[in-house]
């Protein structure tokens, strides 16, 4: 079983096994260029255009800044990486994370509990929610054969509404000294809390898809989903899975959120899906599933944030920022058609 399992899960199968044909020196450079190194190519040259362009931009005040915004994109994309990497797609993170912050502010203010366990029992609800919602989207796309975009779609809209109705609509601030200071936290006089909390998430996604089984099964159910189960593996679970850990993302995403704004609000992270969802087709996960990384996903979220800074910082608005997110994503859908393309080419020339 695990010997089909790692076949399926190869991401580019007929590139390395032995006594094959060398692959076209240029072909393999335009791979590496736009498959592994580009985004990162991308993202350096665009930090040195505005640190040059822009005002103030290669200030340490400003990069701190940019780590902290940087976070809670990274969370939720995390989590929507997994969603696309077995085929599907989260539409709801955005409004579960709404909910999340929400729900977690109001236990937080809760006037009977000790700031601990206000704390404590905020973050564990926040997280809980998540996954609920995350577990509900996978088992009703699983359960009945719904595409995940329209399910998705309708948790948006349960989130979102549970969210206005815990909160009657009015933002919830007031939270606990301790939580609002532990979210100010810099460590070592440049690192945010924040952010650190967003680079755990990474490195801990990352491990799992490398080196755990289920990490393999998440590759090999987007490659080959009808391999994994004559292999004796249970898809469905695999797949609600992913969503279950799309949902946890969005709930510690609510976490983060809070302890940046130290609000609570029923319209908070309106969009954050599209944001989620470029970062990490931008970071070079196939739209159709089993092929992308972690690693490039955060290198997606830092080169949207440090797009929207820059522009913001040479006096363009949230309206120009929205344009230009969305010609990313259209952009980022044409370069994984091309990946794509690329890379079957190559295999074919391979096996020649």
């Amino acid at each position: 079983m695990t010997d089909a399992i790692d076949t399926v899960g190869q991401q580019d199968p007929g590139l390395t096994k032995p006594n094959q044909p060398a692959v076209d020196l240029k072909d393999r450079i335009m791979l590496f260029t736009i498959r592994d190194a580009g985004i990162g190519l991308v993202l350096l040259l665009l930090t040195l255009f505005f640190s040059v362009a822009a005002t103030n931009f290669a200030s340490q005040t400003n990069a701190v800044n940019l780590l902290v915004q940087i976070a809670i994109n990274t969370v939720l994309a995390v989590g929507m990486t997994f969603v696309i990497l077995v085929g599907g797609i989260d539409l709801s993170v955005g409004s579960v994370l709404s909910l999340g912050a929400v729900i977690g502010a109001k236990i937080m203010i809760a006037a009977d509990l000790s700031i601990g366990v206000a704390i404590t029992l905020a973050v564990l609800a926040s997280l809980g929610v998540g996954l609920l919602a995350g577990a509900i989207n996978g088992y009703v796309t699983e359960k009945w054969s719904v595409p995940s975009f329209i399910v998705t779609l309708g948790m948006l809209n349960v989130a979102r509404g549970a969210a206005q109705v815990i909160s009657d609509n009015r933002t919830i601030n007031g939270l606990p000294r301790d939580f609002t200071t532990f979210g100010r936290h810099i460590i070592l006089g440049w690192l945010p809390v924040i952010c650190l909390i967003a680079l755990v998430t990474v490195a801990v996604a990352w491990f799992v898809l490398r080196f755990t089984v289920f990490g393999r099964l998440i590759y090999a159910t987007g490659t080959n989903s009808e391999a994994v189960r004559l292999a004796g593996h249970n898809v469905r679970r695999i797949r609600i899975l992913a969503y279950a850990i799309s949902g946890f993302t969005a709930g510690l995403a609510s976490i983060v959120f809070l302890l940046r704004l130290n609000v609570g609000s029923p319209t908070s992270a309106t969009g954050a899906e599209l944001d989620a969802i470029a970062a990490v087709i931008l970071g070079g996960t196939s739209l159709t599933g089993g092929k992308g990384s972690m690693i490039g996903t955060l290198l997606g979220a830092c080169l949207l944030q440090v797009l929207a800074t820059g522009l913001q910082l040479m006096g363009l608005g949230d309206n120009y920022r929205t344009i230009v997110v969305g010609t990313v994503i259209i952009g980022a859908v044409i370069l994984d058609t091309y990946r794509e393309r690329l890379v079957r080419n190559i295999a074919a020339t391979a096996t020649q």
